[in-house]
């Protein structure tokens, strides 16, 4: 169905142009505040009477008809359907919380202004949300624009709720036009070589890498952003989406079969539940991966994998638990300087420790060396040098890249790896007792992740803490002088 441009005036609806579903033609034909009503009825000119979708402005730049000049000239619209004020946002909206105020009163506010946020985008400009916090000393004022907020409205209600709980003002207006995603312009806007990791999480993506990410996102995932929980699984293994599927038969799969990184999603009210993604094998997946996840400010992120044993003492089938890793993957050392240390989320580890032992399952907690190399046994003296010196505990190849990045962007993450190997210890992966490991470990593999995984939505609804992600001079969210 085509969506139908419009300019409206108190009388009258001329016909800009038509859309097909998809089509970005905000930018390229039209400006001024635009509307989606879908409730206008077409029955002018031999057209079938009928519903479609409409975008109503009062200007309009540029006309380009794409039906017979003058053929819904005069159309006029009921006066009984009057323009929806909600849906428009001429004006800056703003959103201040009084103590005479209900919360619900408090919460309808947030939800319009989600709309107006999700409303500005679809009109062909970024939104731009401005947080007054009478509160700071150093930061009285923050800023940033927004894109695709319908794929993080979650975490903009909850953020906007505590800060407005808090006594922050609170402005959400129209801020530039989008950026055409084909245009050369969008690469100079991508260059992250001088940015400023200290940002508040909200603001820590620009607008322009919002909008390429979650594209990329849903042509890896076959996936939409929106369908994305707040906790999410990353696996290596089409055993461990079979386990998944068996816990979550209802779960939303991707639209097609083809994609490289098929994504799952137990959806729940909230995006309360978990999704697993199939990120494929290697630290350079694991980054494209975690790179385009991170602009939905997912609140835990577990990497769930399988690993070579490094101790005498471990078996086959144990679990491993990282404190800390090697980062000998390289693919983030330019943008991470190997010197810093990386650690997992201790709340996470925590629960996951707690989950394991509830079950009796044997675990290791220790460092991680994460490997580009799949075949690390062919250099084995160099690769052990540096086992020894880092005291590791277990080899894979995706574990420190998943944190690493998890440390640049805020998320907090954890490991949970199984031993599905020992070739320092005579017992290398072998067709026949790979099969028998995969066949006794998947399912509860992924039930420890999950169970976790719950375990941190009924403690931290908020969100995990974060200060250990955070920069030594950025002040802390909700301290005193913050």
């Amino acid at each position: 169905m085509l969506c139908v441009l419009v300019r409206r005036s108190p009388t009258t609806v001329t016909i800009i142009t038509a859309i097909a579903p998809g089509e970005n033609a905000f930018g390229r034909y039209v400006s001024g505040p635009w509307v989606l009503e879908p409730t206008i009825k077409l029955a002018d000119g031999g057209v079938e009477k009928e519903s479609v979708p409409v975008l109503l402005s009062p200007y309009a730049t540029r006309e380009r008809r794409l039906f017979p000049r003058g053929l819904f000239e005069g159309f006029k619209p009921n006066p009984s359907e009057p323009l929806d004020r909600a849906k428009t946002v001429n004006e800056p909206f703003e959103i201040r919380y009084d103590v005479n105020d209900t919360l619900d009163a408090l919460e309808e506010r947030i939800e319009r202004a989600c709309d107006g946020m999700e409303c500005i985008y679809k009109q062909g400009a970024y939104p731009k949300l401005t947080v007054k916090r009478s509160w700071s000393s150093h930061n009285p004022v923050i800023a940033g624009e927004m894109a695709r907020p319908s794929a993080y409205r979650w975490y903009l209600r909850r953020e906007l709720r505590r800060l407005a709980l808090k006594g922050a003002e609170i402005r959400i207006a129209s801020a530039r036009p989008r950026i055409d995603l084909s245009s050369p312009a969008l690469l100079e806007a991508l260059d992250e070589s001088d940015w400023d990791l200290r940002k508040k999480k909200l603001f820590l993506f620009d607008p322009e890498r919002i909008d390429i990410s979650v594209k990329r996102l849903e042509h890896y995932t076959g996936s939409p952003p929106e369908n994305f929980q707040r906790y999410i699984l990353l696996t290596n293994y089409g055993m461990h989406v079979e386990a998944f599927r068996r816990m979550y038969p209802d779960c939303i799969q991707p639209s097609r079969r083809d994609v490289q990184m098929p994504a799952y999603h137990c959806q729940r009210e909230n995006q309360e539940g978990v999704t697993l993604v199939n990120i494929g094998v290697g630290p350079s997946n694991a980054k494209t991966a975690t790179d385009h996840i991170a602009v939905l400010r997912p609140d835990a992120m577990i990497m769930v994998g399988h690993c070579g044993g490094i101790r005498n003492h471990q078996e086959i089938g144990d679990f491993v638990l990282a404190s800390g890793y090697m980062r000998a993957d390289r693919v983030l050392d330019e943008r991470l300087p190997t010197s810093v240390p990386i650690v997992p989320s201790d709340v996470l580890n925590r629960y996951l420790a707690l989950v394991l032992q509830g079950q009796g399952s044997r675990y290791r907690l220790g460092t991680v060396y994460t490997t580009a190399d799949r075949n690390w046994e062919f250099a084995r003296c160099d690769v052990l040098a540096d086992l020894r010196l880092s005291r590791s505990v277990a080899i894979d190849m995706e574990s420190a890249t998943v944190a690493a990045n998890g440390f640049r962007y805020r998320i907090p993450n954890a490991t949970l790896l199984c031993v599905s190997d020992k070739p320092l210890h005579g017992q290398p992966k072998l067709p026949e007792s790979a099969e028998q490991f995969y066949r006794d470990t998947q399912d509860k593999h992924i039930s420890i992740a999950v169970r976790a995984l719950q375990l941190v939505s009924e403690g931290w609804p908020t969100g995990l803490p974060t200060s250990t992600l955070r920069a030594t001079d950025e002040p802390l969210m909700g301290g005193t002088s913050d």
